[in-house]
Parts: structure tokens; sequence; C-alpha cells
């Protein structure tokens, strides 16, 4: 007989070589689907190396002239923040084929699914931690600002409170001269929801656009003018384990301001799959990992609400 090996790539030896392709494509969409924080801070790749650095300008003054008097320059301060790569993060699963067959179902996508899921979740927590660290932190260059809490103690159970944190969010980085575009506030479905339905003008069409809040559809786009990002992935624990970068108490975290220039991320391994079948355990082990780091940048970009 001579089989059409459907899985071949234009006739190859590989008779799994598109099956690989696919089953790559599924995790990197499942990744990109469940990720929310990639595109809201800064990613920097490298070739090669354990970290990198990234360096932070502050800003110099003006002066009057005297007519006469030599022009030398003013000097504007420096500094830099170094960002290491973690340890190579993987998630895998083993597919035996005996249960592969019995299966009415494709296994290898749910799996897939899987795999892409459990990444971003892992890659979401560790910035989104980093970013409250980061409001916690103190400037970068000498002299400059800091990242900053907005506390009270009824800021988990009165959503009048988030609302109020959020202007307030708005004006503290207007006074540290942060970008006005691109700045996010990161909330709990708790809190997202709370929001919509606070009855508060979030939602009022007299000081709101149509398009940016639905309470029929449970939408909403922006507060204060801070795009609002649902998200499963905000730190609510004391986190004590894993890299040290990241850990800390996060049990009063409610929600986090942020602009792209307070955190950083490093690639050195950008998410790759693996697959084979492996003959002495009779099923095929699957592998998607990367290698990654992430740091704090600009602390003034950050702000933690929180209770007190």
């Amino acid at each position: 007989m001579n089989p059409s090996r459907f899985g071949s790539d234009n006739g190859g030896s590989d008779p799994d070589a598109l099956f690989l392709e696919v089953f790559a494509g599924e995790v990197l969409t499942a990744f990109l689907a469940a990720n929310k924080f990639l595109d809201k801070h800064t990613v920097r790749t490298i070739e090669s190396g354990k970290s990198a650095q990234f360096p932070v300008t502050g800003q110099g003054d003006s002066h009057y002239h005297t007519p006469g008097t030599l022009l030398t320059g003013t000097a504007v301060p420096s500094s830099q923040r170094i960002i290491t790569i973690d340890d190579l993060l993987v998630a895998d699963r083993f597919i035996a084929s005996i249960d592969e067959a019995k299966s009415h179902f494709d296994i290898r996508s749910i799996y897939s699914r899987d795999i892409g899921y459990q990444l971003a979740k892992t890659f979401d927590q560790n910035v989104a931690q980093v970013m409250a660290l980061a409001a916690r932190a103190s400037s970068t260059i000498t002299g400059g600002n800091g990242g900053s809490q907005i506390t009270d103690a009824a800021m988990s159970t009165d959503i009048t409170k988030v609302i109020a944190a959020a202007f307030t969010a708005q004006q503290k980085l207007d006074e540290k001269a942060v970008p006005e575009g691109d700045r996010y506030i990161f909330v709990s479905p708790a809190t997202y929801y709370a929001l919509i339905n606070s009855g508060a003008n979030v939602t009022n069409r007299l000081y709101s656009d149509a398009s940016n809040a639905d309470l029929s559809k449970g939408f909403m786009y922006e507060i204060a003018g801070l795009q609002i990002v649902k998200t499963n992935h905000l730190p609510t624990t004391n986190i004590t384990s894993g890299p040290t970068a990241y850990q800390g108490d996060f049990t009063k975290t409610v929600a986090i301001v942020s602009h792209p220039t307070a955190v950083g991320t490093v690639k050195l391994m950008d998410l790759a799959v693996e697959m084979e079948y492996l003959i002495q355990y009779q099923g095929t082990l699957s592998v998607a990992k990367f290698a990654m780091g992430h740091g704090i940048l600009r602390p003034e970009s950050a702000i933690e609400i929180a209770n007190s």
C-alpha cells in the first residue's frame, strides 16, 4: 500500500510535521488570548546573555542666559535598571497512545490550549506583581519620583472608593509628567462588574460616551481616562515562593494603574513548542517553554490602589 501521510510536509519523512505546527499554533493562540499584560509594558528581546540593561534618564533644567556667559551644557541625571532572565518556564503534557486511541475527541487540542493558558497565566502574574512592587518602589533617578499607593480601609468593599482612586491616580501621573497615552487600570472581574453596576456617572450617558460603557452588555472601556483591563491575574495573596523579584504581600491590592514605562520584560527564548513520540513510554510528550525576566523600570509610572 502507498499511504497518504497528511501530517507530512510536502511528502517529507516526518509524518507529524504539520501536526506539530497545528499544535504550536494552538498554543500560541491560547497564550495570546489569555494574556492581558504583554502589550501593556515594555518588552525587549536579547540574543544571548543572562540580563539586560535599561538606561533611565531624568530631566535637565533650563536657565536664563547672561550675555557673554559661556554655555557649557546642563547635566541630565541618569541611572539604569537591570532585568535578569528567570529559569526556563515550561508547561509539559504527556499523552499516552492508548488514551488518544480511545478518546472520541481531539485531546491534543485541549492540551495545547491548556499549555498556552498556563504559560500566559504565569507571565501575567509575574508582570502584575512587578507592577505592584513598582508602585511601592523609590525613584530610579536620585531626587526623582517614586511609585504611589492610594489606600482606603473600604477600597475593596466600596466601589465609589475605587472610582475616586482612579481619578486621583490620573492626577498623580499628570503631576509626575508620565505620558498621557496608554494608561491602564488592571482590575479583577468582581471590581470590573461592580464599576459597571455602580450606578455612578461612569455609565451615565450624560457624563460618558455611549460607546464607553453599556450596562445592558456588561461592558466598560475607560474610567477617568484609564483603559480598563479585566484580569484574573492580579496578585491578591502574600507571595513568598518563586523568583525573589516577584515576591511580596499583595493581600491588600485591589487594582493597579500603570503606564508601559513602569515595567520591562526581557525575552531570551520566546514561546516555543516541542513534541516527540517516545517509543519506550508509548506516548507523546509535548512541551511549551520560554525564558524571560521581568523588572521595574520607572516606578513613577505605577500606582497601586489598595486597602489601608
